[in-house]
């Protein structure tokens, strides 16, 4: 077993202002985000300006953490917003979603999309394959904070966490696992995906089939939240039933990929 030591969950102190690891980690992941996207760029079929990235990065990391804080408090903490609304603001309080910030994200990026007339697809792959930087440092983050641990386990890599929360019990360090997973190799997959040119969508696609199997998977080694625990007769948790759209509009992706490509193929034998 391994004892986490007790870290100040504040990183940095600058004066009365107070930061945060997981704050430090949106900030970090954000910045590393959009310098591998302004390098990759020239990997993608139709590049966009610098100053186009730059305003796609910004609105799209606006949404991110919009999105974050709105689908916490509507996904994790309803019933806390019906009765004070003004909770969801309180964002020093923490409390970010994925999920959330995904769709978030999405609609920054739709609109993105109209207004600089791209392709929408060309632009989420552009952003996904910068999201496992973010996803990575996160999870980190999660750790640092001893917050999100995973079900009590006797594995040889099982953490002892030092928060009186987590009941002095030796457990899976699924921050860790998703970290592992959803950080590094997703990030890896995308890369070699990016570098081999593949066509439009299947980065974005990619990583939808990738983190719903990631996410669905850890969750199993994954305490659920306390105050709303599992669904369908104890099987899934919250997490496992947002990811599931997620896992099959990649399949679907793809399917419809691979269709479209069979029939370009066939079109192209008649003429």
């Amino acid at each position: 077993m391994i004892a986490v030591p007790d870290i100040d969950p504040v990183a940095i102190y600058l004066g009365p202002i107070k930061i945060y690891w997981y704050g430090l980690a949106y900030i970090v992941g954000i910045w590393l985000g959009w310098l591998y996207i302004k390098a990759t760029d020239k990997f993608h079929k139709n590049q966009l300006l610098t100053e186009e990235i730059d305003d796609l990065i910004f609105y799209t990391a606006l949404g991110a953490v919009i999105g974050g804080r709105l689908g916490y408090c509507l996904f994790y903490d309803f019933n806390s917003v019906i009765s004070n609304p003004f909770i969801i603001l309180t964002i020093w309080n923490g409390g970010m979603s994925f999920h959330g910030g995904f769709i978030g994200a999405t609609c920054s990026m739709l609109v993105f999309s109209k207004v600089y007339q791209k392709h929408f697809l060309e632009i989420s792959d552009r952003i996904v394959s910068g999201i496992p930087i973010g996803l990575f440092l996160g999870r980190i983050a999660n750790f640092i904070n001893q917050e999100l641990w995973g079900l009590p386990s006797s594995v040889p890599w099982a953490v002892i966490f030092s928060s009186p929360h987590s009941g002095g019990t030796a457990r899976h360090p699924s921050q860790l696992y998703e970290a592992f997973c959803e950080g590094l190799i997703i990030f890896a997959v995308l890369y070699l995906c990016l570098r081999k040119g593949c066509r439009v969508g299947v980065l974005t696609a990619c990583f939808l089939i990738l983190y719903g199997i990631f996410r669905f998977a850890i969750e199993f080694f994954r305490e659920p939240d306390s105050h709303l625990g599992y669904f369908f007769g104890g099987t899934l948790t919250l997490g496992q039933i947002l990811t599931i759209p997620m896992l099959i509009l990649g399949v679907l992706m793809i399917i419809y990929f691979r269709l479209k490509d069979y029939k370009d193929c066939i079109d192209d034998r008649i003429h």
